[in-house]
């Protein structure tokens, strides 16, 4: 079926959105639901700046966009679609740079601005039960648990864990996380998101409004994204084999021919996930 909004989730959908110079009202509306209230942007400067990774691999699962707001603090927002690896060492490899840019020539108090690093992750960044939630923010705090440094400041949204339903949204930033996770989705504005700068965010995420060079860069980007989808899912059964015990999985692969167990026993059974049973299912019966 012919969708009608983008996929924000693509390097030209994030970067058509929110790295615009016409459209960075949307940005900075987006900003001022995840930054207190002393840090409220009111003007902001996008700037651009090379990418720093050589991984090809990395260049199609993140994308970023640097700006500077009118009071000096800087922020790097990043939309991310696979996990990494060493991904909490990168984003604080890449906070380093508006740290040190910062730097006065001659004489130089060490003064920072607030530097913000969000990221918008299609993941969860990490497994524990307790920090599966959509917002965590991370500061540099001492052993007593007190902050230490608040000018710098991490901000992972996990959209997996985002599941509200229209009828749920209670704020401005519940509705953004909404419009971002559903985009691709809509065929028309849901009566919860006509609002003037959800109208705005529709109107620039329109596919009909593009021209043809925007068309064949959108077009171009959506095939990378599902190119990295199938490399992401490939990677992930091939590494359920690859992890699993050979044994159990003759096991596995001898109680499905029988045809006298169910899938939820046959993982009881043999002691694993049921859905690694439905994938050697699903890989044998493909042979």
């Amino acid at each position: 079926m012919k969708t009608r909004y983008i996929n924000p989730y693509t390097d030209f959908g994030f970067k058509k959105l929110f790295g615009e110079e016409a459209n960075k009202d949307l940005l900075m509306d987006f900003l001022n639901q995840l930054l207190p209230k002393k840090h409220q942007l009111k003007e902001l400067s996008l700037r651009n700046t090379e990418n720093l990774s050589d991984l090809s691999v990395e260049r199609k699962a993140i994308f970023d966009i640097h700006c500077e707001s009118k009071t000096g603090e800087r922020f790097i927002v990043e939309m991310q679609k696979a996990k990494i690896k060493y991904f909490k060492d990168r984003a604080l490899f890449y906070t380093t740079f508006p740290i040190r840019e910062q730097a006065e020539k001659g004489d130089w108090d060490f003064k920072l601005s607030a530097i913000y690093y969000i990221a918008i992750l299609d993941f969860f960044y990490d497994t524990d039960e307790e920090k599966a939630k959509v917002k965590r923010e991370v500061l540099l705090k001492d052993d007593d648990c007190e902050v230490f440094f608040d000018k710098l400041k991490y901000i992972f949204l996990q959209m997996p864990a985002f599941n509200k339903k229209e009828a749920d949204l209670k704020t401005h930033y519940d509705k953004w996380l909404y419009f971002l996770k559903h985009l691709e989705d809509f065929n028309e504005i849901p009566v919860i998101l006509k609002e003037p700068i959800f109208e705005r965010a529709f109107e620039v995420a329109e596919i009909a409004n593009f021209n043809k060079q925007e068309l064949e860069a959108y077009q171009q980007s959506l095939l990378a994204y599902r190119d990295l989808l199938n490399v992401m899912k490939t990677t992930f059964e091939e590494g359920i084999t690859k992890g699993m015990d050979q044994q159990k999985e003759m096991t596995i692969i001898q109680l499905l021919k029988m045809q006298l167990l169910t899938e939820e026993q046959i993982a009881k059974a043999v002691g694993v996930e049921v859905d690694i049973v439905r994938k050697v299912k699903k890989r044998i019966t493909m042979q």
